[in-house]
C-alpha cells in the first residue's frame, strides 16, 4: 500500500507500480465511487476486452419457484 497526496487542483497519482499491475494507460476513463469512507477508482474497459471474463462460471443455480 502507498499513501498519495491530493494536490491543491484535489487530484492523485496512481503510483507506477499500480498503474503497471492494473495496465492504465493516460486518459483512460475511470469511475469514482464514494463507498463508506474511502474512495474507489475502477478503471472503465471497452467492452471487447470482458469477451470470456465469466468463462468457468457456475449457472446451475436453484431459482425461486416464482422466477422460473
Amino acid at each position: 500500500m502507498e499513501a498519495v497526496k491530493i494536490s491543491p487542483k484535489f487530484q492523485v497519482v496512481i503510483p507506477r507500480e499500480v498503474r503497471e499491475k492494473l495496465r492504465l494507460v493516460a486518459g483512460q476513463r475511470m469511475q469514482v465511487i464514494a463507498y463508506g469512507n474511502r474512495i474507489e477508482l475502477i478503471p472503465e474497459r471497452d467492452i471487447a476486452d470482458m469477451r470470456g471474463f465469466l468463462k468457468g462460471l457456475d449457472t446451475n443455480v436453484e431459482r425461486e419457484s416464482d422466477r422460473l
